[in-house]
């Protein structure tokens, strides 16, 4: 209880001095919530799960009661959006697609912030094309992602690379330790690569064009949840938008607030994450066009079946993202 309350009492402060609790004449004009409850993919990964849980007390200043998190691992996305069991959640946009791909009910909702990913190789190896023929590891980010940077310079990620994806055999310390030749690393993994002084980046997606012109991690809602609830659905959407501005301005806190539910106990890491990732961007980038793009590059490399025109039209709504970009001016 000591911890709820100190947790909260740090969210408060901190959004009030930010003015993220601004809202009563907003919250008035929508009208009632159509439901209390609320439920969020469980997250580990720094990145996506800064928001979601800097969002907690945002949400309750929204009016949500209950508010759970759903433990599931990524490939049970399109199972639990199946079944009810997650209303929401920000992750890596190809994980979406790849939900949505195989089934599950996501509606596209906002852009949380661009970055994340961070190819490292050992000396001597300086571009995606050098990788050919070697050892290339993953641990906690998308596989698919690194597909798509191989194809765009030529490869065929299929029979050019030789995975490493086993947690088992942890990639990221094989990697580490000189065994494998490149690692593709996912918030805190590229902070944890440069404590440990190993390898060399080949690739940021915070900088590397194309892939810093677009979000990386995008909120998505279960589809009945978002029509049955539109009041629900804004107010969520504007609690992780306030949130991710708490992540932009005070990422030391926030990552304190993550340590403390016991997430993880690498605080420098964290912080160090969290500063480096562009979240102050969400006003800036278009959340169609990062739809567009990664979901004509994943159709054309065979990663998925569904086409741009038909995810844009059945899985997207960005009434809510629009309007709360205009309500939360910079």
């Amino acid at each position: 209880m000591t911890q709820t309350r100190r947790r909260f009492l740090t969210t408060l402060s901190l959004a009030g001095g930010l003015g993220l609790f601004r809202a009563p004449r907003v919250l008035a004009a929508e009208g009632s919530l159509e439901t209390t409850t609320v439920r969020l993919l469980k997250a580990s990964l720094i990145c996506s799960a800064a928001p979601q849980y800097a969002a907690e007390e945002l949400l309750r200043a929204e009016g949500f009661k209950d508010i759970g998190y759903v433990e599931a691992a990524r490939n049970e996305l399109p199972q639990v959006f199946a079944d009810g069991r997650v209303d929401f959640t920000v992750t890596f946009v190809v994980n979406h697609l790849n939900a949505m791909d195989h089934g599950a009910p996501i509606t596209m909702l906002a852009g949380v912030h661009a970055g994340c990913y961070e190819l490292f190789a050992r000396n001597g190896i300086d571009s995606i094309t050098g990788l050919k023929g070697k050892q290339v590891g993953l641990q906690a980010g998308s596989p698919a992602l690194l597909k798509l940077m191989a194809v765009q310079v030529g490869l065929d990620p299929e029979k050019d690379f030789q995975w490493v994806t086993d947690p088992k055999v942890k990639p990221l310390d094989l990697f580490a330790e000189g065994k494998i030749d490149a690692f593709l690393g996912f918030p805190p993994e590229p902070q944890e690569l440069r404590a440990r002084h190993a390898g060399h980046v080949i690739l940021d997606t915070t900088v590397a064009r194309p892939w810093s012109q677009y979000f990386c991690c995008m909120l998505g809602g279960n589809r009945e949840y978002v029509q049955r609830h539109p009041v629900a659905t804004r107010r969520v959407v504007r609690a992780i938008l306030k949130a991710t501005d708490l992540c932009a301005h005070e990422p030391a806190r926030v990552a304190q607030n993550i340590v403390h539910r016991g997430l993880t106990g690498q605080y420098d890491y964290q912080r160090q994450a969290l500063s480096e990732l562009p979240y102050y961007q969400w006003r800036d980038y278009d959340a169609e066009d990062t739809i567009r793009f990664y979901s004509l590059r994943l159709y054309e490399a065979g990663l998925i079946k569904s086409s741009p025109n038909k995810i844009l039209a059945e899985h997207t709504d960005w009434r809510f993202f629009d309007e709360l970009k205009r309500e939360l001016k910079a």
